[in-house]
């Protein structure tokens, strides 16, 4: 059940401690000596300034921890990204974000098969791109079958493309006498045989069948693993949208964690179609079995989305879309039902037809149920037009922008041409027209889960193998730090509570071992998270702080 009615035991545990964070650097001002600190008690941030003057405020008992003029920023917020999707099967996964090389890429490979049985799968699915590399290239089925020749292993490329070693071919069934999956396709040699390439969201879904699913518990403990990895990067909160394949049974190992007190990461869960066909009775009853608001601060049903109907769904946005009348209808009837009922809706368009097409349908809903107010956005806008942003802008709406053209760029330059791809998104005009912005990255599988990876993105204009964003839409690294914290705070209606270094917000925060405004540009995509708080409590540590955990947090 998704109602919240068993809340962790932790929620609210850290009490009225006191705990004064010294020799930080807060302000944002690279060369200022470390001399800031910041003063938290309980759950929230108690001051902000000067060291000397912040521990003549520290109640009794006062634990203080020098960070040695380690740069301080508010915990870090992705305003869309599929984690409870992505910590299922997190653990099992190995993970090639971040890795320069094909040669230590295939290396992991080896390494996980040398942990396993043979026969175990070896799983890569997405949150990586050839051009990282620096062989720039994908593996083929003779790289893969050299790395795990006894272990099915499956690595797929964003949403374009999978390769299989000969093992994940015959765990699969695929073979010179066998039809390609529905929606799906098997490349194949002259002589029919399949080379190891497939393609299409159906051979997707065959083979991640064929693999299975790990058990509830073993999901659970998946979560947690994603969860310490996402602390120790310095997120504190995502907008979770839910998904292809998410229904309600999906959200169980995720319950467990919280009911469980492990939670580390604030949730914001937007539910949807998860499968195609009766859409409004899936999201009628989402609306009946989930009230809007169930659950505690760290994890809340929050609002609908990201898929509404399928047929109004654009995808990757590669391809012309247009939405039929039927599908308009059943979408505008249903963002009516969520305007009436006070939900805030979250829903994916990267094409401007598509945005064009919500657009109509959210005016015409407007004009029976004002939506200003109830924190309606458009997700990834990628292709937005500016006759559609003003649109946009005039109904209230947010935008959810992700760094999905890092990845990308390259594959739309074909269909949109490179000046589009190269204004993709139009994120300063977006800033000028007063747009609630949130940053993220869509991850895992169109995009890596780093964060830092993403406000790169924004602040480089980079991207793997396609044309850079003009300089006209780059920002600075305190407008991105901005949309990646208040900003994406936004779209839960939390903006006055979460995202800021300041008194009265709650205490998510994030001690990086690197100075985010000091830092070479690109070494941006490398920083990590030092010490990283939720609500005042240390759900990260790393070495330079061993310890702290149990100096800090309370028992119980």
């Amino acid at each position: 059940m998704l109602d919240g009615s068993t809340p962790p035991p932790r929620e609210g545990a850290a009490g009225t401690a006191w705990l004064l964070i010294a020799n930080a650097r807060v302000s944002g001002r690279p060369r200022d000596p470390a001399r800031e600190a910041v003063l938290v008690r309980g759950e929230r941030i108690a001051a902000v300034g000067e060291l000397d003057e912040l521990r003549g405020l520290a109640g009794p008992g006062a634990r203080e921890v020098d960070v040695g003029g380690r740069r301080v920023v508010p915990g870090l917020i992705d305003s869309h990204a599929h984690v409870l999707r992505a910590g299922l099967s997190w653990e099992r996964e190995v993970h090639w974000s971040g890795v320069a090389s094909l040669e230590q890429a295939l290396g992991l490979v080896r390494e996980r098969a040398r942990e396993l049985a043979p026969g175990d799968w070896i799983p890569v699915i997405g949150g990586w791109h050839p051009a990282q590399f620096a062989e720039a290239r994908s593996p083929t089925r003779a790289d893969l079958d050299l790395a795990a020749p006894e272990n099915p292993c499956y690595v797929q490329v964003l949403y374009d493309e999978a390769v299989l070693n000969a093992a994940a071919l015959a765990a699969c069934g695929f073979a010179a006498d066998n039809a390609d999956p529905p929606g799906g396709s098997v490349q194949r040699d002259a002589d029919g045989s399949p080379t190891g390439l497939v393609r299409g969201h159906g051979a997707f879904r065959h083979c991640l069948a064929a693999m299975g699913r790990p058990g509830r518990d073993a999901q659970a403990l998946s979560i947690r693993s994603m969860l310490r990895e996402l602390a120790a990067l310095g997120l504190t909160g995502a907008l979770d949208p839910g998904g292809i394949g998410v229904v309600p049974e999906t959200y169980e190992p995720l319950y467990d964690v919280w009911r469980a007190g492990s939670l580390s990461l604030r949730l914001r869960l937007f539910l949807g179609a998860g499968e195609r066909g009766a859409e409004r009775r899936q999201i009628e009853d989402w609306m009946r079995l989930a009230p809007r608001g169930s659950g505690d601060g760290l994890l809340r049903v929050t609002g609908i989305g990201e898929i509404i109907v399928f047929r109004c769904w654009d995808g990757d946005g590669l391809t012309p879309f247009a939405v039929d009348a039927d599908s308009f209808r059943e979408f505008t009837e249903i963002s009516t039902l969520a305007a009436a009922g006070g939900w805030p809706m979250h829903v994916h368009a990267i094409r401007d037809e598509s945005a064009g097409a919500i657009i109509d349908a959210w005016e015409e809903v407007d004009r029976r149920h004002p939506i200003a107010g109830l924190r309606f956005c458009l997700a990834h806008a990628e292709g937005i037009s500016e006759r559609n942003l003003k649109r946009a802008r005039a109904l209230g709406l947010g935008l959810a922008l992700q760094d999905r053209m890092l990845m990308r760029a390259s594959g739309s330059a074909a269909g949109w041409g490179e000046r589009a791809v190269a204004h993709a998104p139009p994120l300063r005009r977006m800033i000028e027209l007063g747009f609630p912005i949130g940053g993220g990255t869509d991850a895992t599988v169109v995009s890596s889960i780093n964060p830092w990876l993403s406000l790169w993105w924004m602040v480089s204009g980079r991207t793997f193998g396609g044309p850079r964003r003009v300089a006209e839409h780059r920002l600075t690294r305190a407008q991105a730090l901005g949309l990646y914290t208040h900003g994406s705070a936004w779209f839960s209606a939390e903006e006055g509570v979460r995202g800021r270094l300041a008194v009265g917000q709650l205490a998510d925060i994030a001690v990086l071992d690197g100075d985010y405004f000091g830092i070479d540009e690109e070494a941006i995509p490398a920083l990590r998270s030092d010490l990283t708080l939720v609500g005042g409590r240390v759900v990260h540590a790393s070495e330079r702080f061993a310890g702290i955990e149990a100096e800090v947090n309370p028992a119980g």
